[in-house]
């Protein structure tokens, strides 16, 4: 025998005060759980877009740690070469910083876009709120 939700019952019988008291802890307390699994969810998609943001921060950091050693490289390497080593050096550091500019801003906007605020379960919650108001 399967058992319906709510228990079936008897024609013209209505529910009890305890049955719909009841009935709403358990409806109340489902709904809490699940608002509960959506903000982890939520969490947990921003968090991994806010270590997204971050590795491109740190892409950024790198770059420029590599633009420093290219600088150096740069002094010492041309030397040798046609150009002046100042010029050379100055190229190839400028076009490290660039670089290192570009994820430094790509990692900048990818941070902007990021709220703390679990938007869908705020607004499932307030739809939850408004739909028991009503039905009061």
């Amino acid at each position: 025998m399967s058992t319906a939700y709510p228990p079936q019952k008897q024609p013209g019988t209505e529910p009890t005060v305890a049955d719909l008291v009841d009935r709403m802890t358990e409806q109340t307390t489902r709904l809490v759980r699940d608002e509960l699994r959506l903000a982890r969810v939520e969490y947990t998609e921003k968090a991994k877009q806010g270590g997204t943001a971050a590795g491109l921060f740190g892409a950024g950091a790198v770059l420029a740690w590599f633009g420093l050693g290219c600088l150096l490289a740069t002094l010492i390497l041309v030397l040798a070469l046609f150009l002046p080593a100042w010029a050379a050096a100055l190229i190839v550091t400028v076009v490290v910083f660039i670089a290192a500019g570009i994820a430094a801003l790509l990692g900048k906007k990818k941070a902007e876009g990021l709220t703390p605020v679990p938007e869908r379960t705020v607004e499932t919650v307030q739809r939850d709120i408004d739909e028991i108001k009503e039905s009061i």
